[in-house]
Parts: C-alpha cells; structure tokens; sequence
C-alpha cells in the first residue's frame, strides 16, 4: 500500500509542477508579445503602463524594454527549473508505476 500512496502523492506532484509551467509559459508568453509591442509602437504615439489601478505614461520606453527584457529573462529561467521538476518527477512517477507493477506480478 506504500507504494501506492506515494504513486499517488507523485502524481499530485506532476500535475501541479504541469500546471506551474503552464502559468509561467502563458506569462512568457504574453511578456514576449508586450517587448515586441512596446518596441514596435511609433515614438510620436503616447505609451503607458499600468501601475496598481492607473495608467502612468511612459517617459523612458528604453529604461521599460530593459525592464521587460529583464523580466522575462527571469521567467524563461523560472520556466526551465519547473520544467525540469515536472521532468524529474515525470521519471520517478514512471519508476513507482514500473515498482507497483512489478510487485503485482
């Protein structure tokens, strides 16, 4: 019944770490396509940024594009360490899952 149990903690596991990054690759995702906005909008239009619940204009679009770049260097890394926990945790649910077999038989 051991083996059980921690079958099915790991799965818990798995679709939780599934569902970390998932959230984090939408918000990669989305991050990428607000660079690209923000360096392609025309300099004579107005850009603006929300901060809290109000929109603030934005008077250094380079100092923003660092600070999105940055950002989304940060995720693209917080991406590749969940995506590797969802990988290891992928081979020790396939490890159990082999054990329980094997001890059925």
């Amino acid at each position: 019944m051991e083996h059980l149990e921690q079958l099915q903690m790991v799965v818990a596991e798995v679709q939780a770490a599934r569902q970390q990054v998932s959230s984090v690759r939408a918000q990669v995702q989305e991050l990428e396509g607000t660079v690209e906005a923000v360096k392609n909008q025309p300099a004579d239009l107005s850009l603006h940024r929300q901060l809290g619940g109000v929109l603030i204009e934005v008077s250094d679009r380079d100092a923003l594009v660092v600070e999105l770049t940055e950002t989304l260097a940060a995720l693209r890394v917080h991406l590749e360490r969940f995506a590797e926990r969802e990988k290891q945790l992928v081979q020790t649910y396939d490890e159990l899952k082999s054990s329980l077999q094997g001890a059925q038989e």
